[in-house]
């Protein structure tokens, strides 16, 4: 169980715990343009729709995921939490959801797998949730295309090593960043992750800038506790 300050995950069912990189989208996500509705894509304990309902006053907030226990654990952790009312899980893959899309979205998120190695772990249910056989970038992006509204956003996390690639597909379904947000553990630590927003409008001067989470072991910096302090016990 992993508790924040306005609800709790429960995770014992889940391939993929609670991590820095779910709670990092969920904070970072941009909700100023007041989504009506999200769609979390690959919601696994469902962490960061959660998230996204307690920052927005969106009336939809709906989370798709494939993997069986996931998906009861997510309905499981949306039933208990303070929005239950606006938080739906579709039990399906993307490809199901995509063949008959009902809604558009103002926001997309998705903390993707992305592992595009030929290596498995030996644990199913943890691969299948961490490696992009799962979910490559390219299904990621048609889908945003279709399902995003005419001013959507969608918002992921990858590595950084993915930016340039996942840019480049993006751009192949005519959304283009509009804020990037590269990541790192600490001062002299290589660059980790990208956060990355995209609309379909193109700026020739997309926002750049970097979020360094410690200054050392526990010593967390201030724009991350700014970014987390909403939602983390401790912070």
């Amino acid at each position: 169980m992993f508790s924040f300050k306005q609800f709790t995950i429960q995770q014992d069912k889940c391939a993929m715990k609670v991590g820095t990189d779910g709670v990092l989208l969920g904070a970072w996500a941009p909700v100023d343009h007041n989504p009506y509705s999200i769609l979390d894509i690959g919601a696994g304990t469902g962490l960061i729709a959660l998230m996204l309902a307690q920052r927005s006053h969106a009336e939809q907030v709906d989370a798709i995921e494939i993997d069986d226990e996931a998906y009861e654990q997510c309905v499981d952790n949306f039933e208990e939490s303070p929005w239950s009312d606006r938080l739906f899980c579709y039990h399906a893959g993307l490809d199901e959801f995509m063949e008959e899309p009902e809604d558009e979205y103002d926001l997309i998120v998705s903390n993707p797998p992305f592992y595009s190695e030929d290596y498995t772990s030996g644990n199913e249910s943890r691969d299948k949730a961490r490696f992009e056989t799962s979910l490559p970038f390219e299904d990621l992006a048609e889908a945003a295309s279709i399902l995003l509204s005419d001013a959507g956003v969608l918002a992921v996390i990858i590595p950084y090593k993915e930016e340039a690639r996942f840019v480049a597909v993006a751009r192949e379904n005519e959304l283009y960043p509009v804020k990037i947000t590269r990541v790192k553990g600490t001062p002299t630590a290589e660059t980790k992750r990208s956060l990355i927003a995209f609309s379909r409008t193109e700026t020739l001067d997309p926002a750049f800038d970097e979020l360094v989470i410690e200054t050392a072991r526990h010593i967390y910096t201030e724009p991350y506790i700014a970014l987390t302090q909403d939602f983390y016990l401790k912070m």
